[in-house]
């Protein structure tokens, strides 16, 4: 089992910054890759970034590319989306997840564990 709690959400205004961060505990062999994810109301949840834990390997959404930025500290075993230059169609629920995986991917399917989510909401 593996365990994800997200925090660091909250309300900024367009152009601003937030640091979401999420905390995972459990066994470690089934969260070799972490993403996040996003999911606005009345769509679906759609990737934002994903990182292994092994190495440094990232991959971001088209959307976010530039200005999100996916990071891991290993001692803490948390990971980490800093997210700069923010715009209103960020707003949205934010996921962190584990996938057993070594590639982990951009399909919610590839991920096995979820957090709560943290909400983000960008003013305009």
């Amino acid at each position: 089992q593996v365990q994800l709690v997200e925090s660091g959400g909250g309300l900024v205004q367009a152009g601003g910054s937030l640091r979401l961060s999420c905390a995972a505990s459990g066994r470690t062999s089934s969260r070799n890759a972490m993403g996040w994810f996003r999911q606005a109301p009345a769509k679906e949840r759609e990737f934002v970034a994903v990182i292994r834990w092994s190495d440094t390997i990232t991959y971001y959404a088209d959307s976010v590319k530039g200005r999100f930025t996916i990071s891991r500290d290993n001692a803490k075993s948390t990971v980490y989306l800093q997210m700069n230059s923010l715009k209103p169609e960020d707003t949205a629920v934010y996921y962190c997840a584990a996938s057993s995986g070594i590639i982990g991917g951009t399909s919610t399917r590839n991920y096995d564990y979820w957090g709560q989510g943290t909400q983000v909401t960008v003013s305009s």
